[in-house]
């Protein structure tokens, strides 16, 4: 398959048809998905007040805590309930996990290319193993 993209040149603006064909090496899908996953908490954190608030107010707001992520509430089911948790489980463990890698690349100063692929790999491998084993806690548990 032939090369179709137009080249750029330097001091050229990339327009966005350009910019379709580039592929992301795996530190930037990694980095951005960062920043994603910092969005969702923030997004979400109504969510988890609410979660926070009533595990923790007594007894029975936990019993109604623990029937919303069973049966859900109004016209919104359970299982959307343990989606919206399931979502926090990834978005707070990658949040760390890449954190903790820029925080390591920033310490040591190991920032290259090989490294940068690896750590990425295994930042995107154990954030999604993590967050397998917490879903399926939440909903088979």
């Amino acid at each position: 398959m032939a090369n179709t993209m137009r080249k750029v040149r330097p001091g050229e603006n990339m327009r966005l048809i350009d910019a379709l064909g580039y592929r992301l090496p795996l530190a930037g899908v990694v980095s951005i998905l960062h920043r994603a996953s910092g969005l969702v908490m923030f997004v979400l954190l109504p969510f988890i007040i609410w979660m926070f608030d009533t595990s923790v107010t007594s007894e029975i707001s936990y019993s109604q805590f623990a029937s919303v992520f069973k049966h859900g509430t109004g016209f919104l089911p359970g299982w959307l309930y343990k989606l919206a948790a399931l979502a926090l489980i990834w978005s707070y463990l990658h949040h760390v996990i890449a954190g903790l890698r820029h925080l390591w690349m920033d310490a040591t100063h190991s920032v290259g290319k090989e490294f940068g692929r690896q750590s990425a790999i295994v930042t995107l491998v154990v954030s999604i193993v993590l967050t397998l084993a917490l879903g399926a806690k939440l909903f088979f548990l």
